[in-house]
């Protein structure tokens, strides 16, 4: 039997969990231990409600002809790579290093917005808008000498935290209101 490929929607879904999860481990590093240990523990539960999700629930319907990760897909990526190292270059040397993490969600924010229109998905113009909202207050923050832990915590775990949100809201469109064990999710 050969493995069943993961419909657009769904492998979406999976690339915001991993990425809102290491958003979340990564940016709750600078917290006080206890506000850590909740974050961790939530986004890894959002997570595996996510990876459930997939596994548990129908393969949405795809369309043949859509190809969602053609030119226009890798051209988005690539110019997401080269503004991300050079911005964070550029904060870097400009003495603001803990701004890093507000230059990443901006721009990853930018990313999904430019992805909503070349995709026409309305809710990725809100992820993206969401997610620049939050880099460029992380921005303000940092540039204005706020402690790392409010940058950290506004532009990184604010950014994990609505990657884990609509990946879970992806997964639950795409295959419709799900069930888990006897509970009822979303």
């Amino acid at each position: 039997m050969a493995p069943r490929r993961l419909a657009p929607q769904h492998l979406g879904s999976l690339i915001g969990a991993v990425f809102g999860l290491v958003f979340v481990l990564v940016n709750s590093a600078t917290s006080p231990t206890p506000v850590r240990v909740v974050l961790v523990v939530a986004a890894m539960a959002a997570a595996a409600l996510v990876l459930v999700g997939i596994a548990r629930g129908p393969a949405p319907s795809t369309p043949p002809s859509v190809r969602p990760f053609g030119r226009g897909y890798w051209a988005v990526v690539a110019a997401e790579v080269v503004a991300i190292v050079v911005g964070v270059r550029v904060v870097a040397a400009a003495g603001h290093s803990q701004a890093g993490v507000a230059w990443v969600a901006t721009v990853v924010g930018v990313h999904f917005v430019v992805l909503a229109a070349l995709w026409r998905l309305r809710l990725f113009h809100v992820l993206g808008g969401a997610l620049t909202a939050l880099g460029v207050a992380g921005l303000v923050l940092a540039f204005a000498g706020a402690p790392a832990v409010a940058t950290d915590l506004t532009a990184g775990v604010g950014s994990g935290v609505v990657l884990l949100v609509f990946a879970l809201v992806g997964v639950w469109r795409a295959g419709g209101t799900r069930r888990f064990g006897s509970a009822r999710v979303l």
